[in-house]
């Protein structure tokens, strides 16, 4: 476990003092690109949805079901 807590903390370091526009170009340039950046991106789902009301959480549930099917 002390691997996922330091691989989380390593992805936070790196995102920590980005602006807005660098944060969209990390995402952007995560998304559909190489297997190795699905941690990052989990990692980054993970504090949105911790910051995010019940509301917009099911707007990004269904939205991923819209998608899944």
């Amino acid at each position: 476990m002390g691997v996922t807590l330091d691989l989380r903390q390593a992805i936070i370091q790196r995102v920590h003092d980005k602006e807005n526009d660098e944060l969209y170009d990390i995402i952007d340039g995560s998304v559909d690109g190489d297997e190795k950046a699905l941690p990052g991106l989990g990692v980054l789902f993970e504090i949105i949805w911790k910051n995010t009301d019940a509301k917009e959480q099911n707007h990004m549930v269904e939205t991923l079901k819209q998608h899944l099917h």
